[in-house]
């Protein structure tokens, strides 16, 4: 069965069980490989993807079920303003170790920066809950997400000079 759903900007059509996981789909058919296979069960966070601006796990997350919603892959989401300072401010202080669970917690962050540029501490913390870093890079990912917080601000405080 065809399912239409907004992907990354554009509209497509996957055709698929409509109980398969969204993840396949993405994988599979849509190339995204950036949404990555961890747990299969929606507890590490590795597949995150924001669906209509809320960061869901994509392997718990039947295809039929996102019908005509908008899915935004970690691909599409580091190229948007928000998500460019996320991923360099990510890069600026190694916050990834192998690398594997880092696109799905990229996907949370910029998700809640999307939803506020100024998050307190509980924010932070519950964005990133869903998240399993086996490598330990906990206290890493928690300063690139300060540094990204920072540089927002600032960003957000520039006014641009009428020519």
């Amino acid at each position: 069965m065809l399912t239409p759903i907004h992907f990354n900007g554009e509209r497509r059509s996957v055709e698929a069980d409509q109980q398969s996981p969204l993840l396949y789909a993405l994988r599979h058919q849509l190339q995204s490989k950036g949404t990555r296979f961890g747990c299969g069960s929606g507890h590490c966070g590795a597949c995150h993807v924001s669906l209509n601006g809320r960061a869901v796990a994509s392997c718990d997350t039947p295809l039929g079920s996102v019908a005509n919603q908008t899915v935004e892959t970690v691909e599409h989401l580091v190229a948007s303003q928000v998500g460019a300072v996320v991923r360099q401010s990510f890069i600026d202080v190694q916050a990834a170790q192998c690398g594997y669970c880092i696109n799905g917690i990229l996907v949370s962050v910029i998700v809640m920066f999307q939803q506020t540029l100024q998050p307190d501490q509980d924010r932070v913390l519950a964005a990133l809950d869903r998240h399993l870093c086996r490598c330990g890079a906990h206290s890493r990912i928690i300063k690139a997400v300060d540094l990204a917080k920072q540089r927002l601000a600032m960003l957000n405080s520039q006014v641009p000079v009428d020519a």
